[in-house]
């Protein structure tokens, strides 16, 4: 797991998964996977699958070339509102983007460890499914 500051700005944690490395063959396994792991955690709600890559090729915009497919899955750990802030930092989304050999799995660190926490294990679990 590699941790990065995306536009200097995000935190952020991203996860390379080999497609030697998991018996999951195309992106639709992959989103199974997290909605899977979503909807059996007690503090979690799915809200949405959103499929960014072929959203971003219906209005035209820039792809790079060596990505395939990408979506994002939708869901909030909320487990308090302590002020209006959290906001912002809500719902959680993680990114999956595959290319020809691996999956990249993308999330913003959550404020929350016990979130991050799930998000991370999940992440690093894919490599055994």
């Amino acid at each position: 797991m590699k941790q990065h500051h995306f536009q200097e700005k995000y935190p952020i944690s991203e996860v390379l998964v080999m497609k030697s490395e998991t018996t999951c063959l195309d992106t639709a396994a992959v989103v199974a996977y997290f909605e899977a792991h979503i909807h059996a955690a007690d503090k979690a709600v799915y809200i949405a699958t959103f499929n960014h890559f072929a959203h971003t090729k219906a209005i035209g915009g820039e792809i790079a070339e060596n990505i395939l497919n990408a979506f994002n899955v939708i869901f909030c750990f909320g487990h308090a509102l302590p002020n209006a802030h959290v906001m912002a930092v809500r719902p959680r989304s993680i990114g999956i983007t595959e290319f020809t050999d691996r999956f990249s799995i993308t999330f913003m660190d959550a404020p929350m460890k016990p979130a991050n926490d799930a998000m991370q294990s999940w992440a690093l679990g894919l490599r055994n499914t």
